[in-house]
């Protein structure tokens, strides 16, 4: 399969459970939501409504499932028992040049390699005891939920030329800061291609450029 090159750049935000990509997208979205270059589409979830973390389409399975065998969805897979989908309106953005922003599941980065020429693929990261902390904050997991949860994200790893690693362990504006500034090159129309650039805190960091 020949990958697609869209003008516009497909961005997905990826990492363990906990690590702070929800609040990260909700951050970056509060800055850019204003620029017409760049959308952050809502995600169809199989879970009730309301109930935080991020805003999401709540769809019962039996929907999203005939949802999803009607090809709703560009991007979909299960994880922690629900399922997940990403519109297929992201396709008319990025035929559009607009760059699209969501955060997905590693599970489906094979797929979208193949399937998107023009990406950036964020890994957020944070340390063992920051998330342990706020695992425990949130209180959806139980202590052996969490404790996997531990193990899946000591075992992350994610390397690539299309790939920016993001550690978040600090402020969640400093975090905020820099997923926006990784989201600048493709606002300002510069070419794509991995380069390093030093943080404000100082701390190299992989950025499209």
């Amino acid at each position: 399969m020949t990958a697609a090159l869209h003008p516009g750049r497909l961005v997905v935000v990826v990492g363990p459970s906990g690590v702070g990509k929800d609040s990260l997208l909700a951050g970056a979205r509060e800055v850019l939501g204003s620029d017409a270059g760049i959308r952050f589409p809502r995600r169809v979830v199989t879970r009730a409504p309301d109930l935080g973390g991020e805003d999401y389409i709540a769809l019962d399975e039996a929907a999203f499932l005939a949802e999803q065998a009607g090809g709703a969805f560009a991007l979909s897979w299960a994880a922690h028992g629900l399922h997940y989908g990403v519109p297929r309106a992201i396709e008319d953005d990025l035929r559009a040049g607009i760059q699209v922003v969501v955060n997905v599941s590693r599970a489906i980065l094979p797929d979208l390699r193949q399937r998107y020429a023009n990406r950036l693929i964020i890994g957020v990261t944070a340390s063992a005891s920051v998330l342990r902390q706020r695992l425990e904050a949130r209180g959806r997991e139980s202590p052996a939920d969490i404790v996997q949860r531990l193990a899946r994200a000591a075992a992350f790893d994610l390397s690539g030329d299309d790939v920016a690693i993001l550690a978040n362990d600090g402020p969640l504006e400093q975090g905020v800061a820099r997923l926006v500034t990784l989201l600048a090159p493709a606002r300002s129309g510069a070419a794509p291609g991995i380069a390093r650039h030093p943080m404000p805190d100082g701390t190299g960091i992989a950025r499209q450029a």
